[in-house]
């Protein structure tokens, strides 16, 4: 409507009173671009007829909540509705995570002991901003742990040891959630995970501890001890296929010390946190601290 003159048929009173549009409103809509107007010759505003639907569909999509930058993109079909609807719908949704995180971290807080509190604080301090929290912790096992090249099983794998924060944490969850990212920000942890040794097809081998862990969870929630079985069997078989070595007795206690890192207490820390957060019974971490333990010492 750039080009509309004094032939315009609608004076902004008019346009009003058609629409229910306070004036003054259409006012601000024209300074901003949304609705385009015409000058008499005595310098009024004047719109054509199609100036009373798009003042409609503006006054729509305010009222649904979209900005004035969306309602602009839908007018002039830089974006379709579902298009904008999708992207206000993923920013509600996270503006309502990071809201439900606050009030449960506040939670936390209030509930601690008073002697507590400075040291709660620190630790939820860990976690500044939600999102970036389970980019560290993937960063943390892909650095150190994982095999660089990204595949299904690692993808697996993090999706796993690396959860999303929830989605509505209790107080115990964000605490838990912060706990997890102390422990993969801890720089000597690190430094002894990437030490470890190494095989080069972990792919294949983080497959086989996968299967052994299946086995090992049912025997960790009945309380089995770590021991001799199935699920260890298959899960030395998955570390001597990569190594090219047989399963024999003097292999099982070299792997114990092989594994030793991933015994570190920190670890074992972690993957409780893990369950705390995920409310898993045992976790994929406990399944593997039972097979770490169910090695032969001598």
């Amino acid at each position: 409507m750039t080009g509309i003159t004094g032939g315009g048929v609608l004076g902004i009173g008019d346009l009003s009173r058609r629409t229910g549009v306070p004036v003054r409103t259409i006012r601000f809509y024209c300074d901003e671009g949304l609705l385009d107007a015409g000058r008499s010759a005595g310098g009024h505003r004047r719109f054509d007829e199609a100036a009373v639907e798009r003042l409609r569909t503006v006054r729509r999509l305010r009222a649904i909540g979209l900005g004035l930058p969306a309602v602009a993109d839908v007018l002039a079909g830089r974006r379709s509705l579902t298009e904008v609807i999708a992207g206000e719908r993923a920013g509600l949704d996270a503006a309502m995570a990071e809201m439900a995180w606050r009030r449960a971290a506040l939670r936390a807080v209030a509930d601690a002991a008073p002697a507590d509190r400075t040291d709660r604080l620190d630790l939820l301090a860990a976690v500044p901003d939600v999102p970036a929290a389970r980019d560290s912790l993937i960063a943390f096992w892909r650095r150190d742990y994982l095999d660089p090249a990204t595949t299904p099983t690692a993808e697996m794998f993090l999706s796993v040891i690396a959860p999303p924060p929830p989605v509505d944490p209790t107080p115990d969850q964000v605490v838990a959630y912060a706990g997890m990212v102390v422990v993969a920000s801890d720089a000597s942890l690190g430094r002894r995970m990437r030490a470890r040794d190494r095989v080069r097809d972990e792919s294949a081998l983080h497959e086989g501890i996968g299967l052994a862990c299946d086995l090992a969870r049912p025997l960790v929630a009945a309380g089995r001890p770590p021991g001799a079985g199935e699920a260890l069997d298959v899960f030395v078989a998955a570390h001597a296929a990569v190594r090219g070595a047989r399963d024999t007795p003097a292999f099982r206690r070299e792997l114990r010390a092989r594994t030793e890192v991933e015994r570190d207490p920190r670890l074992r820390r972690y993957w409780r946190l893990v369950g705390a957060v995920t409310g898993e019974r045992v976790t994929l971490g406990d399944a593997y601290s039972w097979l770490l333990d169910a090695l032969p010492t001598a």
